[in-house]
This record gives C-alpha cells, structure tokens and sequence, in this order.
C-alpha cells in the first residue's frame, strides 16, 4: 500500500441524512450510539471507495482488501486504515463479530467488478452481504431476536433493492452498473439505454413494479422484526425504518423514478418514524393471546 497519505478514503459527501433510515437515533440506547456510529463510518467508507467513479476496479479492490486486513488487526501503523481500525476496537468491546464487516467488504469488492445482475436470485445474493450485515450487527449489539436474522435480512434486504430502484439512474450514467434483474429486463423487452432517460418508459416500468412486487413480499415477511426483537428500542427503531419502507415502495409505484430520485421529505420521513416507532411499541406492550392465557 503506497497510496500517499489522505489518498485511501474516498468520501462521496452522502451521510446519514441520504439513507433511508434513522441512523444511531435516538430510539436506540444512548451508550450503544457511539458503537453504532462507528458502525456507520466504516460502512460509509467502503461503499464509497467501492462506488467512485474516478477509481479503477484494481485499486478500489487493493484498497478494500486493505480494510479487511485492518478489522482482522493488520495494518495497524497505517492511520490510512483509521476507520477501520476503530471498527475493529469497538467490535473488540462489544463482543461482536468481526463476520459482518467482512461480508460488507465482500460486498463491495463485488461491486468493483460486477455491472450487472442475472436475475432476482443473483441480486438477492449480493443484498445478503451488502444490506443483511447492517441488521445482523445491530440485533447482535442489541440481544439478538427471538427468529435468528431471518426477519432483519427480509427488511434489510428489501431497503437495499428500494435504494437501487432509487438510484437506478444514476448508477448506470456514473458507474455503468445495473442492479435490475437482467432476465426481468430482458422478458419485459426494456433496454439498459432506458435508464438514461428523464422519463421511464413502459418496458422499463414493469421491471420496476416486477421489483417492487419481490420487495413487498420481503416487506411481508419483515413486518414481525419489531415483535422478534430482544430489545424495546431497537424494536421501535425496526418499526419506524419498516414504515419508511413501505412508504418508499409506495412512492416508487406511483412515481417516475427517472424523473426525479424518489424519496421522503422530511415530513414524510418523520411521520413514518413516530408511527413505526409507535405502532411496535404498542404491539410490545399489548398482551399476547398466549399472555392471556398463561395469566388465566
């Protein structure tokens, strides 16, 4: 690594405003914030050295795999690998596993050379290491959930795919890269040229509701995290980020996603997190019938 100092990272300027959900909120407890954070940072840091358009896939990869080294404790004289090294001390502090930051960098040396997708399945693969890691972290800091990951990876999996519908556009102008399901878009008889357009055309359309369809289902299944969840908070946070979700879907249905990038404003935003956060803390609260029935 002869990179010059400053040189490794590659910030994009997106920040926790740009995501489609609360990060470190205050939903969550206070003291976990920072490891959270810190969570995020590295996360930040190496899906933006894997999306810049200015680095070639060799040294996006070299730079990645430098990461790696960093969270499993090389490179530790290199302040080059500073967020790394902090993910891999807090990892270290909370007990938790170094797997799901690997699987991130699995990820994201994928996307250094990797354009297109041939089907769901295909795509579903990559959102299992690029999107499930993010909720497998936070219910092992939190206690875990009553299901293992199986509901967490259903509404991680589902906001990684609503992200790429979200930013199809702009994907395929800057980095020439296409997460739609290239059989769907084949079937459908759309072209990749479509996405360069300030209009969506029909063709391309129907691949986008064929992929909102498969992302509702994921929805379906998400919709029990908040209830699965060991910890209160965590389960309000599950709730508000499953109501953005659902709202987002909504809107990319009925919207042109070429026209503009189709997202929350801040009311929008704000109405989905306090009555996610609310309806999971009230479905916490009211007693199960099995409760009653043990109460009897």
């Amino acid at each position: 690594m002869n990179q010059p100092a400053g040189d490794i990272e590659t910030p994009s300027g997106k920040d926790a405003a740009y995501e489609n959900f609360p990060v470190s909120s205050w939903l969550l407890p206070a003291h976990l914030r920072p490891h959270i954070a810190t969570f995020y940072a590295f996360a930040r840091t190496i899906d933006d050295i894997a999306d810049s358009p200015e680095l070639e896939a060799e040294v996006k990869i070299e730079r990645l795999e430098g990461f790696e080294y960093a969270i499993n404790g090389g490179n530790q004289d290199n302040p080059e690998f500073q967020t790394g090294h902090l993910m891999r001390e807090s990892l270290i502090a909370t007990g938790v596993t170094e797997r799901h930051c690997l699987d991130l960098l699995s990820a994201f040396k994928q996307d250094a050379v990797k354009l297109r997708y041939d089907s769901w399945l295909d795509l579903i693969d990559y959102c299992r290491r690029s999107a499930a890691p993010v909720g497998r972290y936070l219910l092992d800091l939190h206690g875990g959930a009553d299901d293992g990951y199986a509901s967490s990876d259903a509404l991680c999996n589902a906001l990684q795919v609503l992200n790429h519908l979200q930013d199809a556009k702009a994907d395929y102008r800057d980095l020439d890269r296409v997460y739609l399901p290239t059989d769907w878009i084949e079937h459908e008889s759309a072209s990749l040229k479509d996405l360069d357009q300030n209009r969506i055309e029909p063709e391309l359309r129907r691949v986008y509701d064929r992929a909102l369809a498969s992302t509702d289902k994921l929805l379906i299944h998400a919709a029990s995290l908040p209830g699965t969840l060991k910890n209160t908070r965590l389960a309000m946070e599950a709730g508000a980020i499953l109501n953005i979700a659902q709202t987002l879907s909504s809107k990319l249905r009925s919207n042109d996603p070429l026209a503009s990038r189709i997202e929350l404003n801040k009311p929008q935003y704000l109405s989905c997190c306090i009555a996610g956060a609310t309806k999971a803390l009230i479905g916490r609260c009211r007693p199960t019938a099995r409760n009653r029935t043990v109460a009897r």
